[in-house]
C-alpha cells in the first residue's frame, strides 16, 4: 500500500478512538511498550481486553491519524513484541493476539496494528499489576462496577453437545440404548410421571429425558444413544480408550469403546480388574475384604469426563488402569469450578457446565450426580477405607483424576482409623501435609487452631492430638524426630559446647545440631536454622565470630 491507500484503510476500518480502538503515535518504542503505567502499550492492552476487546493502532497521530510511522523500534519486532506484551499482561489471551505490519511502499512508514482479543472468562487482564479500562477515550484504573462484571460473567458459549445433526434420524439411535435409558429415567423420574411412562412413544421419550429438540436428533443424542455406525455424525473422536498398564508403564491391553456410551460405560467397567483387597484393622487379627474399587468411585469419574469433556479439540477420553492398584481418567477441559476442594467442602452444585445440555440429559438418565454430591461421594468413600484420597491434577488443559485401590501410607490409615471423628475437610489438608504438598497461609492457621498440626511453615507435621489414639509407638517416635526441641534447648547447646572446648569452626558446630534436628526439615533448612541460632546469640553478646569463621564465648 501507498500511504495514501493505507491512509484510506485505517479511516474506513479504525475511523475513531473509542472504547475499542485507541491511536498512539508512538515513534520511539524504547519507553512506549512497558513504560510509564496508564501510558504505554502494556496500559492499552489490558484496558482494550477488559472491554471485550479492540484495536491499538501504533504510528499514527492520535487526534488526526495521519501516518507518522514507528521510527525507531529498540530491537523490537512484531514477533518478538508480542511475546514481550503477553510476559507483561498477566492473564491476555495470547492465542487471539495478533499484530499486522503495515509497510508503506512510497514513503517506507510502518504501521502496527494490534488486534486484542477480550478477556478471557472470569479473569480481568492486568499490565503493572493493575487492571486498566477505556471510558470514553480515556484510560483508567479499572472500576469496581466493571471488575464485578467481568469476575461474575456467565457462559455464554456455544454448547456443542444441544446442536441438531440435520441428517440423523430415529433409525440412528441404537435400540438396546433407548431402552437401557428408559429404564435409567424410569429409576430417577417415576415418582414425577407414574405408570404414563410407559405410554409414551420413543420421539416422545427422547424429548422428555432433553435428548431430542422438537424430536429432532441432537449430538447430546447421538453420544449417549447412537449406533456406532452414526458415529461419522460427530467425528471419530468420540471414542473411550481403556488402557491397561504394567507397573513399568509397560501397555498389556487396550480397548476402544465408541457410542453409544451409555452402553459403553458398562463395558469399560466390565474390563477393569476390580480385585479383591485385604488389609487388617488395628485391634484386630481378622482381615478387612474388600473390592479395590467402589463401583461408584469408577462410574463417577468415568461419566464426569463424559459430561465435561471439550469435544471441540477432537480428543478422546482415555483410561489407564495400571496393575499396581490405580485408575487413572482423563478428559480435555478445563475444570470449571474454582477448585476440587470448593466442589467437595462446598457440596454444592457446580454454577457452570461446558456441555449443558447434554449434562442435563446424563442426569435425567441417571448417569450424574448434579446436586454437588459425586466427587464427595469419592472422598468420602476412599476415607472410609482408609485409601489415598482421589488426586485432581488441572494442568496442560485436562482433568486428570486418580483413584487408588489400596492403602499407600499405613501410618497415615492409621491416623484416619484411630481419630473417625476428623471432619472430610481437615482430612483433605492432612493429606496434604502428609504428602509435602503446598498449603496456603489460611489452610495452616486453620489447622494450627485445629491443633492438627505443629510446626512452622515449612517444617509441618501431624499433633500429638490426632498422633496419639492410635498407640502406635513407631508414630510416636516419628513425632518426637519431627518434634525436635525449642531454640532455646540448642542454643544451651551450642554455649555447652563452646564452653568446654573454648572455640569452634562451623562445620563442627553443624555436626553437633544438625543430627538433633527436625526429621520434617531438609538438610538446607537445617543448615539455616543453625545459622540462626549462631546470629541471635551473637547479638545476645554471648558469642563471637572470629576469622575463617570460628565461633567462641564472649
Amino acid at each position: 500500500m501507498t500511504e495514501a491507500e493505507l491512509t484510506d484503510y485505517l479511516q474506513q476500518h479504525f475511523p475513531a478512538e473509542t472504547e475499542k480502538c485507541e491511536w498512539k503515535e508512538y515513534k520511539n518504542l524504547k519507553h512506549c511498550v512497558k513504560g510509564h503505567a496508564g501510558n504505554d502499550v502494556i496500559s492499552y492492552v489490558s484496558a482494550l481486553a477488559n472491554m471485550k476487546g479492540g484495536h491499538l493502532i501504533i504510528g499514527v497521530e492520535d487526534q488526526s491519524l495521519k501516518i507518522a510511522g514507528i521510527q525507531d523500534f529498540n530491537g523490537y519486532t512484531k514477533e518478538n513484541i508480542k511475546l514481550k506484551i503477553v510476559e507483561d499482561c498477566t492473564n491476555l489471551n495470547s492465542e487471539d493476539f495478533i499484530i499486522e505490519e503495515f509497510i508503506t511502499s512510497d514513503t517506507d512508514k510502518t504501521v502496527w496494528v494490534l488486534h486484542i482479543h477480550g478477556h478471557q472468562f472470569r479473569k480481568a487482564v492486568y499490565a503493572h499489576r493493575k487492571a486498566w479500562q477505556r471510558i470514553g477515550d480515556s484510560l483508567v484504573e479499572i472500576t469496581q462496577a466493571r471488575m464485578e462484571a467481568i469476575v461474575n460473567e456467565t457462559n455464554h458459549l456455544e454448547d456443542w453437545t444441544a446442536s441438531i445433526v440435520a441428517d440423523a434420524v430415529l433409525d440412528d439411535l441404537d435400540k438396546e440404548a433407548v431402552q437401557k435409558a428408559r429404564l435409567e429415567f424410569r429409576k430417577r423420574n417415576h415418582p414425577k410421571y407414574g405408570a404414563d411412562l410407559d405410554t409414551w412413544s420413543d420421539t416422545k421419550f427422547l424429548d422428555k429425558a432433553k435428548l431430542t429438540i422438537k424430536g429432532k436428533i441432537t449430538r447430546a443424542a447421538l453420544i449417549l444413544l447412537g449406533k456406532e455406525e452414526a458415529e461419522h455424525f460427530l467425528g471419530s473422536f468420540v471414542k473411550i480408550r481403556w488402557n491397561l498398564k504394567t507397573v513399568q508403564n509397560q501397555d498389556k491391553d487396550a480397548e476402544i469403546f465408541s457410542i453409544p456410551l451409555i452402553l459403553s460405560v458398562d463395558s469399560l467397567f466390565q474390563k477393569i480388574r476390580n480385585l479383591k483387597y485385604r488389609y487388617l484393622r488395628q485391634g484386630t487379627l481378622f482381615p478387612d475384604e474388600i473390592v479395590r474399587y467402589d463401583a461408584f468411585s469408577i462410574r463417577e469419574p468415568l461419566n464426569n469426563a463424559i459430561a465435561h469433556q471439550d469435544y471441540a479439540k477432537g480428543a478422546r477420553i482415555n483410561v489407564v488402569e495400571f496393575e499396581d492398584d490405580h485408575l487413572v481418567f482423563s478428559n480435555y477441559g478445563s475444570f470449571l469450578p474454582k477448585s476440587v476442594e470448593e466442589v467437595v467442602l462446598g457440596d454444592s452444585p457446580e454454577e457452570i457446565y461446558r456441555n449443558p445440555f447434554l449434562v442435563e440429559a446424563m442426569k435425567n438418565l441417571n448417569m450424574i450426580e448434579t446436586q454437588g454430591g459425586g466427587i464427595r461421594k469419592i472422598f468420602q468413600y476412599q476415607r472410609q477405607r482408609f485409601f489415598p484420597l482421589p488426586d485432581y491434577d488441572l494442568a496442560d488443559g485436562k482433568v486428570k483424576v486418580t483413584i487408588t485401590g489400596k492403602i499407600l501410607d499405613e501410618e497415615f490409615a492409621k491416623i484416619l482409623a484411630s481419630n473417625p471423628a476428623i471432619l472430610l475437610e481437615d482430612i483433605i489438608l492432612l493429606d496434604k501435609v502428609q504428602k509435602r504438598k503446598h498449603i496456603s497461609d489460611e489452610e495452616f492457621r486453620y489447622l494450627k487452631k485445629r491443633k492438627l498440626i505443629e510446626g512452622r511453615k515449612g517444617n509441618i507435621f501431624l499433633s500429638l492430638q490426632i498422633i496419639e489414639p492410635t498407640d502406635n509407638e513407631e508414630l510416636k517416635a516419628e513425632y518426637m524426630a519431627n518434634r525436635s526441641f525449642d531454640d532455646q534447648h540448642f542454643k544451651k547447646m551450642i554455649l555447652d559446647y563452646l564452653n568446654k572446648f573454648g572455640s569452634s569452626k562451623r562445620a563442627q558446630i553443624d555436626n553437633l545440631i544438625i543430627p538433633k534436628l527436625s526429621a520434617a526439615l531438609t538438610v538446607d533448612q537445617k543448615k539455616n536454622k543453625v545459622r540462626n541460632f549462631l546470629t541471635a546469640l551473637r547479638m545476645e553478646q554471648k558469642i563471637q565470630s572470629r576469622a575463617y569463621g570460628t565461633w567462641e564465648l564472649l
